[in-house]
């Protein structure tokens, strides 16, 4: 066991001495360390959460195992485990466990090491890494940290690209960036090698259903499940329902739709937005919009002869929404109006619809911005919301109507802000 812990410190002192692109989260959750409650460091797969922890400990004296490695899963014993980690690191004060829930009944090893008062650092890839039991065990007892992809700020200082437009070509050169940020999207090993993209993603979609669900949750019929990723990949930002998906795809029954979509969601893949609605059964009665968790996945698929900017740049809104916080289902939405018309996201805090969102990639044509408009504009006597946001392009101005402000903004400066 010794030997494998070594192998393991080599790995993570070679990682450690790699320049790696600093994360916005970081300067968020640094403060998180001097807690003895459990980080919790979630997200999909190659989204960084390893390099990421990394980071977040590189100047303190901490112990590394690797759970990927499926020799320490082979030979894994307790008490060998900690007697190896003290010989190794015989001064730690974190452990970091990566990738965990590779781990059979982590949680209760988990739970035996925290109660010993070691300081945990955690990555998995799975939105549900802590439910159940052990969700009840340590409640108030951990801090989630979720780490997406790169986000469009991100992107721009991996590139080293400035927000300035002075000049026409300052800003031919950002919206270049941004452009080849809404199509290929922000996998960290996909941004210095663009070429790889396509394959890269494609080989790691296939992975997660391969890997992450399908051996792990014991998946008997894998093509219903690649075809069920596959057809909300296609459909991305469109309504669907379960018994939709039951008979476009043939499934055997809703609760094996319901199943997969819940697997899918876990993994990280997608994300699924409800319609707002005050009255809880009315909300879950009413059709899903599917989101995936980065564009990149979208150009890996090539469902498209040419990119609908307008959904690529929905879909990135998406994302960004959730980047910052905000949780399908409980603070973030869609909403159609009783003459249904529609705004793509509805964001709420607490009891109190905090601001309307819409989404069209161009409305420089006087009919298009005034559908929009107006549906946001009816969105919002419905909701009672005066917070009104249409991201666009590359439009920036401000409308005055019944009352009513509506910011339009361009999509990259609003991924800007704070």
């Amino acid at each position: 066991m010794k030997s494998v812990v070594l192998q393991q410190k080599e790995e993570r002192d070679a990682l450690l001495r790699k320049v790696y692109q600093k994360r916005i989260l970081i300067d968020h959750v640094e403060q998180y360390l001097a807690s003895d409650l459990i980080k919790l460091i979630t997200g999909p797969r190659r989204a960084g959460k390893s390099v990421f922890a990394l980071q977040l400990l590189s100047s303190n004296d901490f112990a590394y195992l690797n759970f990927d490695d499926e020799l320490l899963l082979s030979s894994f014993d307790e008490n060998a485990i900690i007697q190896a980690l003290q010989e190794v690191y015989p001064q730690f004060h974190f452990l970091l466990l990566d990738e965990i829930q590779n781990l059979p009944h982590w949680e209760i090893w988990v739970g035996k090491l925290y109660r010993r008062g070691i300081n945990l650092v955690i990555t998995g890839s799975n939105a549900r890494l802590l439910s159940g039991e052990m969700a009840t065990m340590l409640t108030g007892r951990y801090l989630q940290i979720e780490l997406l992809p790169f986000g469009l700020k991100e992107v721009l200082n991996f590139r080293q690209v400035g927000q300035s437009v002075d000049t026409p070509v300052q800003k031919a050169n950002l919206l270049l960036q941004v452009e080849d940020y809404l199509v290929y999207g922000g996998f960290p090993e996909t941004l210095a090698l663009r070429s790889i993209t396509r394959n890269y993603l494609s080989t790691l979609f296939d992975s997660v259903l391969l890997k992450d669900i399908t051996k792990r949750y014991k998946v008997r019929n894998s093509n219903e499940l690649y075809n069920l990723a596959n057809y909300l990949l296609s459909n991305y930002g469109n309504l669907f329902s379960l018994t939709q998906l039951v008979d476009d795809l043939n499934l055997g029954s809703k609760s094996t739709a319901q199943k997969f979509c819940l697997y899918l969601e876990e993994t990280y893949l997608f994300f699924y937005l409800p319609r707002f609605n005050n009255k809880l059964k009315q909300m879950r009665k009413a059709p899903l919009k599917p989101y995936i968790v980065d564009n990149g996945f979208i150009a890996a698929h090539s469902f498209e002869l040419s990119p609908n900017r307008g959904r690529l740049l929905e879909n990135s809104a998406m994302i960004e929404l959730v980047r910052r916080g905000y949780k399908q289902g409980q603070s973030l939405f869609y909403y159609r109006s009783r003459n249904n018309k529609e705004v793509d996201f509805v964001c709420r805090k607490g009891a109190q619809v905090e601001q309307l969102i819409q989404v069209s990639y161009e409305v420089k044509i006087s009919k298009v911005l005034k559908r929009e408009i107006s549906a946001l504009m009816e969105c919002a006597g419905e909701l009672h919301c005066n917070n009104l946001l249409l991201l666009t392009w590359d439009e920036e101005k401000t409308i005055e109507q019944d009352g009513q402000t509506i910011r339009i903004l361009p999509v990259w400066k609003w991924m800007s802000e704070e």
